[in-house]
């Protein structure tokens, strides 16, 4: 006995046409959002220019062949190279996101919506050079504002209520498929394009988080990023070809999405595609380290003047912290890499508690051969506090509390220092913003002479000339 399945072809799944929908023709009315847009450009490619010097990550930066010449290439921002799209792509997500320095988003799941970033810029850039090329006119900056705006909040509000690190899957997923959407409207996919390219984001092949986790962590979780950015330019650059789609991508039994890699759970999203995510995103303004360990940072180097030359006397260290930092960054043993360190909340804080300040160097092999660290790191205990766990996912508060309290061996004690939310954190923002712009400066300066740093910094800082600039002039800006 057989039984008849039938091939009628479905209408396209809901989330992938409300997606395509908000992409295409949703008009952004936020200036919030777009003022904290220019911020975050800002700060993404300051993060970018300060990867620069770490040459595990520009040994993977460059065109794919070497020597290859591409006309109307999209540029990469601190080098010359001038490249295809999508290799551009990667460049650009691989250097904002190797040093852990960007912009976050903490929910059901984790996550840092400006890694979306490097396929938006590419592919603006790279379109507006072949558009100048054929007589018509370019996009300006305004247009990937707007873009950065939607794939904030598509990678966010998808990443509020579904979680798919609990089913092994890492988090740029949400990148590929953010950057899917947005490229693709960015270069006049209409809906039913944008549908099509987003169905072979999500039947993608998809990362594991193997690589941001121990004992496994690595350079990959570095590269991750780039590397779902360029994919996204491959699978929008199909679509606008005419590759076809499928339309129940997620719902088909058995072998959709939900049933295959969801546990046969559907997408929860509550709240409509707007601007929210944009307007409420966390900065990192003092460290580069995992965003749920900045505010143990923040306590330990408060801790650094009572501590500093008591290292002897220390008998245990408590951090009480949140469900999510247990998971991801509470580690004992050896590490093994930058990577493995800068996602390890023992060793931030044991940083902050030695030196008063934590950098991207402290995470060198350098600093890391300092036996202080691990000595202290033995002396740390981890504890959750539920309250954090719950501010965590409240949606009015999203905290990421940590608190931190020394004990000695002659039975004194330190102050328990809590902080519920890092300076980066909305609450914070005019805070913030002034460390921010010191932030960018100081990685301009770390790249460009003195005149054209000024001249970056000039443009960047007027959001009406910046929004009004072709993309391929505020490039050429960046170029070496």
């Amino acid at each position: 006995m057989s039984t008849l399945i039938s091939n009628e072809r479905p209408e396209p799944d809901r989330v992938l046409v409300d997606i395509a929908e908000y992409a295409a023709n949703f008009a952004i009315q936020s200036e919030e959002a777009y003022k904290t847009a220019r911020y975050c450009l800002m700060d993404t490619l300051g993060c970018g220019l300060l990867a620069l010097r770490y040459p595990e990550c520009t040994k993977l930066l460059g065109p794919i062949v070497p020597g290859t010449l591409v006309p109307n290439g999209a540029r990469v921002p601190g080098t010359s190279f001038q490249l295809d799209p999508i290799t551009a792509a990667f460049n650009i997500g691989c250097m904002n996101r190797w040093l852990d320095y960007n912009d976050t988003w903490l929910a059901a799941e984790w996550g840092h919506p400006s890694d979306n970033i490097g396929a938006i810029l590419a592919a603006a850039d790279y379109e507006s050079r072949k558009n100048i090329a054929e007589g018509k006119p370019p996009f300006v900056m305004r247009d990937v504002l707007t873009a950065m705006i939607k794939a904030h909040e598509i990678q966010g509000i998808l990443a509020l209520e579904n979680s798919f690190n609990r089913v092994g899957l890492d988090h740029v997923i949400l990148v590929k498929v953010a950057s899917t959407a947005v490229v693709t409207a960015l270069l006049g996919g209409t809906t039913n394009e944008i549908i099509d390219a987003l169905s072979n984001a999500w039947i993608d092949g998809h990362p594991l988080r193997t690589y941001r986790h121990s004992p496994n962590t690595g350079t990959r979780k570095s590269w991750a990023a780039g590397d779902a950015a360029s994919r996204a330019i491959r699978l929008s650059f199909m679509a606008l070809r005419g590759e076809m789609g499928y339309p129940a991508a997620l719902t088909t039994p058995e072998w959709g999405f939900y049933d295959v890699l969801f546990k046969g759970n559907s997408f929860s999203i509550k709240r409509k595609f707007e601007a929210y995510v944009m307007e409420n995103v966390l900065f990192k303004i003092s460290f580069p380290a995992e965003f749920h360990g900045q505010t143990a940072v923040e306590a330990a180097i408060l801790l650094y003047p009572l501590v500093k030359d008591r290292w002897d006397e220390i008998d245990k260290i408590v951090i009480t912290t949140h469900k999510s930092a247990l998971r991801i960054i509470d580690k004992t043993g050896p590490l093994h890499n930058p990577a493995d360190r800068d996602h390890c909340i023992q060793y931030m804080v044991a940083i902050g508690l030695l030196h008063g300040h934590l950098t991207a160097d402290h995470y060198e092999e350098d600093c890391a051969n300092d036996h202080r660290i691990d000595e202290l790191r033995q002396k740390m205990m981890t504890t959750e506090d539920t309250s954090f766990s719950q501010d965590y996912l409240d949606a009015n508060k999203r905290s990421i509390a940590n608190a931190i309290q020394v004990f000695f061996k002659d039975g004194s004690t330190s102050e328990r220092v809590q902080i519920e939310y890092p300076i980066g954190h909305r609450r914070r923002r005019e805070e913030a913003i002034p460390h921010l712009l010191t932030k960018f400066e100081s990685s301009l300066k770390s790249r460009f002479p003195a005149k054209q740093t000024q001249a970056i910094l000039e443009l960047c800082q007027d959001q009406q000339a910046l929004e009004n600039t072709p993309v391929q002039q505020f490039m050429e800006r960046f170029v070496i």
